[in-house]
């Protein structure tokens, strides 16, 4: 309710709405669809697109498997990961986040596996329901071991996001999600002045990061009234 209202209300006053992954807890495939719910996201993400919003969205690592259908029934279009993009003429590089997390192995060896084209073929091959019940019991081993896991090896790599800000020549702005660490950190690299947001969750409460020409600003979302 509180993300519904937030489109309505918030986002519809944007020129663009970016959206860094894990819209959704998962995506079994775009013939989810069908769900009562998605459809009322679908149909609110259209309604902002029609008002003149330009929506954009890149995969997270819950709901890599949204594709073509489900971007053009709500009139979106998908980014790759990562996408650099020019934001009140500032370069800025937008990611989910994840594939910076390279001191978790065994996660990126999933993510690997899980992004390979033949394997996401294979897997939506099967029926619809099979593919949500071996999606939940991934879901929750990953919550298990997550649990195992010190924070350090959970979190982005310095090295990491070193490297991925030389390969895009040094952005303003680094802008991701994935963490679930809200933040606004300040690097030095080259001679350079880089700042990395880092997005919030939308479980104990929603938030969002408007940016104009005068900087960006965090903002929190309590209210779930509309």
């Amino acid at each position: 309710m509180a993300f519904l209202s937030f489109l309505k209300n918030t986002a519809a006053q944007a020129h663009a709405l970016y959206i860094l992954g894990d819209l959704f807890e998962y995506w079994a495939g775009d013939d989810e669809l069908d769900n009562v719910d998605h459809q009322a996201v679908v149909a609110a993400f259209r309604a902002l697109a029609n008002a003149g919003v330009k929506l954009y969205f890149l995969h997270g690592n819950r709901d890599f498997l949204i594709s073509s259908k489900f971007c053009s029934a709500a009139n979106i279009t998908l980014l790759q990961d990562p996408s650099l993009i020019n934001l009140h003429g500032k370069p800025v590089l937008l990611s989910h986040g994840d594939a910076l997390c390279t001191d978790d192995l065994a996660y990126q060896e999933f993510r690997l596996l899980v992004r390979d084209q033949k394997w996401q073929a294979d897997f939506l091959d099967l029926p619809l329901a099979s593919r949500k019940t071996q999606i939940q019991s991934i879901r929750a081993r990953s919550t298990h071991e997550k649990s195992q896991k010190s924070a350090e090896i959970t979190d982005v790599n310095h090295d990491a996001v070193t490297q991925v800000l030389k390969k895009y020549h040094y952005p303003e702005l680094l802008i991701h999600g994935h963490t679930h660490r809200p933040n606004q950190h300040s690097i030095q690299l080259d001679g350079h002045h880089i700042t990395r947001w880092v997005l919030g969750d939308w479980y104990e409460q929603g938030s969002y990061l408007s940016c104009d020409q005068f900087g960006c600003k965090s903002h929190a979302i309590t209210a779930t009234v509309d």
